[in-house]
């Protein structure tokens, strides 16, 4: 529920999928719920279908997506998580997973630079400055799409997803990937809390152009 601009950013991680065609939304909540649910309940989401589930306090990443799996029923599902946005575009990704065959497909992108680089050769510096994001190479970008069976690679609430789900399913060869080339950015710190809010209140963010 971070503002960025005058908008939670799960407001700006559901419009990038709203934006292009996909407005049906199940969030799973946890930690301070009651904030959510109150703001779905108020917030006039203007021909959205958004619904709040209470997935526990204590539960991770994996229990979450268990229970929303298990809620929505018999279907392939979006998945992404609510502190990073890009441009990334979903239908593509959607029709890239349907091609691969696979049980789930996550978006790769590549890490955006946050620290000088350095390049030294025998003890004397030979570059200074930032690193060309687009050779460091690929990161989990959060951004899934995941079949119903994606449930029984989850064992237990008490699990994250990216620690055991996601390692069980490479293991069966059951994990595409999608390359994203275009703008990406989480939120982690707040310096990128505030890069965001920069860029959303210049107009036309990054995140939305497709």
């Amino acid at each position: 529920m971070v503002l960025i601009g005058d908008k939670p950013i799960l407001w700006h991680v559901m419009s990038i999928y709203a934006s292009q065609g996909f407005t049906d939304f199940v969030i799973a909540g946890g930690y301070k719920f009651e904030v959510i649910e109150e703001w779905v309940s108020r917030y006039d989401f203007s021909g959205w279908s958004v619904q709040a589930l209470d997935t526990g306090l204590n539960t991770q990443t994996g229990g979450r997506i268990r229970q929303c799996l298990e809620y929505i029923g018999n279907e392939a599902v979006f998945v992404t998580y609510g502190d990073g946005v890009g441009n990334v575009p979903v239908s593509k990704v959607l029709a890239h997973h349907k091609a691969k065959g696979k049980l789930s497909t996550v978006t790769a992108v590549h890490p955006p630079a946050r620290f000088g680089v350095v390049e030294i050769e025998n003890g004397l510096v030979t570059h200074f400055g930032e690193k060309d994001h687009t050779k460091v190479g690929w990161i989990n970008g959060g951004f899934f799409v995941l079949e119903p069976d994606v449930v029984n690679y989850i064992h237990d609430d008490s699990e994250p997803f990216e620690k055991y789900s996601l390692p069980r399913l490479v293991s069966e060869n059951q994990l595409a990937s999608y390359g994203h080339e275009g703008f990406w950015q989480p939120m982690d710190t707040l310096r990128e809390k505030n890069l965001l809010t920069e860029l959303f209140e210049g107009g036309n963010p990054p995140w939305f152009q497709f």
